[in-house]
């Protein structure tokens, strides 16, 4: 599994000669690194562009490539330092279109800012973002065609370690997200799994027994019904789990992994159904967090993760709404909508970390998942954190909020509140809880907020509130707006949120 690895240097004077590009990232409207201020200035004599668009100057640089990468202003309120993870990718693209194989990138004017005491890091990962190429790609036609940069040099005082163990987590996610269906069907992305975590401390667990599978996930089968026809789509649980020797807590997950979305008997429409084979991101960013730990391998954090691998198919053998499902809680669940699928199966794998928490140091519970258009419309390009009371008074909304924003995956906080509880609470006493209403939840008030109240109720979580004997503290993470570039689910690059949230809020020390 290649990608560009990272040397870090500790000023420009010190790197050694075999770099062949520099690519300088900032505010050019402020003072410039006094080695490149005259080549900086001498070209915008010529060309006003400089320091207002990325460009490639000739200059007695490293490899004669001075890529000037700017990032407009730094210091406004609403600024933060994606601007700099922005301009670091567009000038790894402009080195390796040059030719370059190995660019040097000097950040600068950011040391006096909170928000930017990543810059260096955020540079390095923004660059890995645009220089990586899809895993179908690289299969068809190598890597060593495609990414042709082989390492990126950063001047700061940072670990490579950590740069490097974050960027194999997201280009593990990236990889499990964006690739097509098939490729990535439930028994693949198992065996993705299995290669990528071989020879490291997280064992791996494959669950794909269909007759266990019904017995121990009934909410997860249900969504799986149609697809057992086809054998290469049949469903499967992958269970990852790291022990920390000297574990003071642990992150336990449930990952969303829907390879492939027709939204069942309710079936997509109007073009809708095209880039459904994205919705897996939420199990992909859980891998991609759980690569990252097996390369840090933290002392005191342990994780557990459940990720869901299914094909929501159509076929005779669907399930519909109206049915009534048992799930591993014991809770009946009126199915409302299957195009509501990713949450069953979620509450089941909840469910089951649920009952394993007492088990593990100081749990705390997270689902992740493409849950809802709703998160992409309310948030944008942000992914929505809902809490419960538990995990408020611990404040884990505000750790990962202010991770995000430092590290360059932010997020947003929702709140949940009892209308959520009201929308999805049983109109008969045939069933204990309505997975869904029957319209899309981007028109639906509160969309990404009352389906956690669904996976709370659905899991047995509701019982382990404030109120309860034993609280679990659990957020639910939505990244529907934040999952893939631009919001194009067919087309644009996956981004491996939430990995560097959580590896900044847990791992970095």
């Amino acid at each position: 599994m290649a990608f560009p690895t990272v040397e870090v240097v500790e000023s420009y004077s010190t790197a050694h000669e075999d770099y062949d590009a520099v690519i300088l990232v900032g505010d050019f409207a402020q003072q410039l690194p006094a080695e490149f201020a005259d080549y900086v200035e001498r070209a915008q004599q010529l060309d006003q562009r400089v320091g207002k668009h990325p460009l490639l100057l000739t200059a007695d640089v490293f490899g004669g490539r001075l890529i000037t990468a700017p990032t407009g202003p730094l210091t406004r309120d609403y600024d933060d330092v994606r601007s700099i993870a922005d301009a670091a990718g567009v000038g790894a693209r402009i080195a390796q279109q040059a030719g370059a194989k190995m660019p040097l990138l000097v950040v600068f004017g950011t040391a006096d800012d909170a928000r930017y005491g990543q810059a260096e890091a955020v540079a390095y990962w923004g660059a890995c973002q645009e220089l990586y190429e899809p895993l179908e790609a690289r299969e068809a036609l190598g890597e060593e065609e495609l990414e042709t940069i082989r390492s990126i040099g950063v001047v700061g005082t940072l670990d490579n370690e950590w740069l490097t163990a974050v960027e194999s987590g997201k280009r593990v996610a990236r990889d499990l997200c964006g690739t097509e269906p098939e490729r990535m069907a439930p028994p693949k992305f198992a065996e993705y799994l299995q290669q990528t975590f071989a020879h490291t401390p997280v064992k791996v667990t494959v669950i794909d027994d269909i007759q266990q599978l019904q017995h121990e996930y009934p909410l997860l089968m249900s969504v799986a019904r149609a697809s057992l026809k086809v054998e290469r789509h049949w469903p499967v649980v992958v269970r990852l789990e790291y022990n920390a020797p000297a574990a003071e807590q642990t992150l336990m997950f449930a990952g969303k992994g829907i390879v492939y979305d027709t939204g069942g008997a309710d079936v997509k429409t109007g073009g809708h159904m095209a880039g459904m084979s994205r919705d897996k991101g939420g199990a992909a960013g859980v891998a991609g967090f759980m690569k990252t730990l097996a390369e840090m391998r933290p002392d005191t954090v342990s994780a557990v993760a459940e990720l869901g691998l299914v094909r929501n198919s159509i076929g005779s053998d669907a399930f519909v709404a109206d049915e009534i499902i048992t799930a591993h809680s014991g809770v009946r669940v009126r199915i409302g909508n299957t195009d509501a699928e990713g949450r069953l199966l979620l509450a089941d794998l909840l469910s089951h970390l649920r009952v394993q928490a007492g088990n593990y140091p100081r749990p705390q519970l997270f689902s992740v998942a493409t849950l809802t258009g709703h998160a992409a419309l309310a948030k944008g390009p942000y992914t929505a954190l809902v809490p419960n009371g538990a995990a408020v008074a611990q404040g884990l909304h505000d750790k990962l909020w202010q991770a995000g924003e430092v590290y360059g995956d932010p997020t947003e906080v929702s709140w949940s509140r009892r209308e959520d509880f009201s929308f999805v609470a049983p109109r008969t006493k045939s069933d204990d809880v309505l997975s869904s209403n029957n319209g899309p939840s981007a028109t639906t008030r509160r969309g990404h907020q009352f389906p956690m109240a669904f996976l709370a109720i659905a899991s047995g979580l509701d019982k382990h509130g404030n109120d309860s004997d034993h609280p679990l503290p659990y957020v639910h993470v939505d990244i529907a707006g934040s999952g893939v570039e631009n919001g194009d689910w067919q087309h644009g690059k996956p981004t491996a949120t939430p990995v560097t949230c959580f590896a900044g809020a847990y791992l970095h020390k």
